[in-house]
């Protein structure tokens, strides 16, 4: 009887264990379909992979790896990205015309992920400033290539030869930071070179790098332009007469030759190029005496340069500054130019271009062009250039074409310009020749809607020049608040000057530019489908 009454109440015990059994099934089935029981390792195997992100870039060699070490075996879900992205400038707006300025800039989310970092040091570079270190920086680059958001660094207090190099893409990890705290200078031995080169250092086709620090990036450019006569191709240089006729414009270049030079290339290299790249920062650094163009930037979206410095003499033959070509959504700002031609340089295929809070000069100014040089097609529109200062420039700002291009030039805006001692303060010039003569041809870039506001200081040759096509006058051409004082001293004086300019005088300027012709021109030739931009 008693074991009966066992058996039953085990029974019963067994039933209502399997009845609330299936009840908290069904409640966990109501919590979430997507639900799993936890498996044996899962927890672990999280925590390994929540590496402290190391938000510093440290020169420690415990945090220097040869061939992307375990901080580059595991990516994070959200990989970090020391990058800026660049905020496109806004289109210019109808009248009055003057662009908002670009967003902030916005920082990438650097959180949960590793910083790995590759010393040149540690790639066998000497830094002793006589050492080829070419091919260490080929493979510190090679490592840091493989591994998302590292660093490579150029360790300050040292001195790095580096010949001709390519830091390429595309088949790298994306937002490689270079730090560039020391020195690295070109070599200046003609064998380095070859027949010559069109650039030194050079990235391609890269997607968010980044070029920073407090390094220096020597071309030592003296070696080669002191093998070649000073020749000034710039146009607008025939408009400056020296008062004694007899006087010497440009010196000769100092006799500054190293041992090792011999005979330069005639092809000069840019010190440094970007090529094919997306979201591109240059910040801190200083460029100076390059062979030719100091900074290039080439078929790049989403640029930003900043506090920089760019360093070369006067006299230092097409050593451009910034050279800016088929490049969109560009921002620069706080950044130094002295050069031997244009502080920045803005060719064919550039839009959403803006600049500001910009030193310039020496230098040949801020120039637009030139543009449709052997018949070809130019297209430049949304430009902004505000908040500039130039001392002892050739030019202020300039737009400048060749007779027979095709395209326009459009929506581009000139506004608070300091010049002092600026030989031609405001330039357009639809005539560029940089040879004795050139053929008169009927076809011309079309520029329409350009502004000129609050420009003052002083000039030493003429405030005005406007130089525009016979065949596609200049339109839309506005001034406002032009304040320019003559300043005496070796060159001939003149008058403001226009031709087939057409636009509007938005406030009376000093000196009055009367030669502005004030509307539309009545036999305004509109260009073809086959030349519009």
């Amino acid at each position: 009887m008693i074991g009966f009454s066992f058996r039953s109440l085990t029974f019963t015990f067994l039933f209502a264990f399997l009845i609330w059994s299936s009840n908290f099934e069904a409640f966990i089935a109501r919590r979430g379909r997507h639900w799993r029981p936890s498996r044996g390792g899962t927890s672990s195997s999280l925590y390994k992979n929540k590496g402290k992100y190391n938000h510093g870039h440290n020169n420690n060699n415990n945090h220097n790896h040869h061939h992307g070490s375990s901080g580059s075996k595991t990516k994070p879900k959200s990989p970090p990205s020391h990058k800026v992205v660049v905020a496109p400038p806004p289109p210019l707006t109808p009248k009055p015309k003057e662009a908002t300025p670009p967003s902030p800039p916005r920082k990438g989310n650097n959180n949960g992920g590793h910083s790995v970092t590759f010393n040149v040091l540690n790639f066998g570079a000497k830094g002793d400033g006589s050492t080829d270190d070419t091919k260490a920086f080929q493979d510190a680059w090679a490592a840091a290539c493989k591994v998302e958001a590292s660093t490579l660094i150029v360790p300050s207090g040292s001195q790095f030869l580096v010949g001709p190099i390519s830091f390429s893409g595309p088949y790298c990890a994306a937002n490689i930071l270079f730090q560039l705290d020391g020195t690295i200078i070109a070599p200046t031995d003609s064998k380095a070179w070859g027949k010559g080169l069109l650039q030194w250092l050079e990235f391609t086709k890269l997607r968010g790098i980044t070029i920073q620090g407090n390094g220096v990036i020597d071309g030592r450019g003296s070696v080669w332009w002191q093998d070649y006569p000073y020749e000034d191709p710039d146009d607008e240089s025939k408009l400056i007469v020296p008062l004694n006729s007899t006087a010497q414009q440009n010196p000769p270049m100092p006799p500054i030759r190293s041992s090792l030079s011999g005979k330069m290339p005639s092809i000069k290299p840019t010190a440094l190029r970007f090529y094919g790249s997306f979201n591109v920062t240059v910040t801190g650094i200083t460029i100076q005496s390059s062979p030719q163009f100091h900074l290039k930037f080439d078929n790049c979206i989403g640029v930003l340069v900043h506090d920089i410095s760019v360093s070369s003499p006067g006299d230092s033959p097409n050593t451009d500054g910034i050279h800016l070509q088929n490049s969109k959504d560009v921002l620069i700002h706080s950044t130094t130019l002295a050069c031997g031609d244009d502080c920045i340089s803005i060719q064919t295929g550039c839009s959403n271009v803006y600049i500001h809070n910009v030193n310039c000069g020496p230098g040949h100014g801020i120039s637009i062009g030139s543009l449709g040089r052997y018949n070809t097609k130019a297209c430049v529109s949304n430009i902004t250039v505000r908040d500039v200062v130039m001392h002892n420039t050739m030019n202020g700002v300039r737009i400048k074409t060749w007779q027979g291009g095709s395209g326009s030039v459009q929506g581009v805006l000139f506004s608070n310009i300091q010049v002092s001692e600026v030989q031609l303060p405001i330039v357009i010039d639809q005539f560029y020749c940089d040879k004795s003569t050139c053929t008169n041809q009927t076809t011309a870039v079309a520029l329409s809607d350009i502004n000129y506001e609050r420009i003052r200081g002083t000039y030493t040759v003429k405030p005005v020049h406007f130089a525009c096509s016979d065949s596609l006058p200049c339109v839309d051409v506005t001034l406002n608040a032009i304040q320019l004082k003559p300043l005496q001293e070796r060159y001939h004086m003149y008058d403001p000057f226009c031709w087939q300019t057409f636009g509007e005088l938005r406030s009376p300027t000093v000196p009055p530019i009367e030669c502005l012709q004030i509307g539309k021109p009545s036999n305004n030739r509109v260009q073809s489908d086959h030349d519009a931009c």
